[in-house]
């Protein structure tokens, strides 16, 4: 059972945090932290990757990343500290 896209969190460098949704987390992390990521982020590298979660589907993803951008700052430190140290899949997805 494949798991084809993520939600991540990402510290940024002034310590404040950004949540995403992608389908190539490695991707991802290396645009935001060559300035081609989010606007938000641009300012604000490097970031480091705090918190992944895989989903099955695109709307699945996407409905969990707005879920993720209510939570008050104090509610994304306790999710992340509860969450295992996120790590990469394995990049032996086609590019998409």
């Amino acid at each position: 059972m494949a798991s084809d896209h993520y939600v991540y969190i990402l510290r940024c460098a002034d310590d404040s945090y950004y949540t995403g949704y992608t389908t190539d987390p490695q991707r991802r992390l290396a645009e935001h932290n060559a300035g081609e990521g989010a606007k938000y982020t641009r300012g604000r590298t490097p970031v480091d990757l705090v918190y992944l979660e895989a989903h099955e589907s695109q709307s699945a993803a996407m409905s969990r990343e707005y879920e993720l951008k209510q939570l008050r700052r104090a509610e994304k430190e306790e999710l992340i500290d509860a969450a295992a140290e996120p790590s990469l899949p394995d990049d032996d997805s086609p590019e998409r």
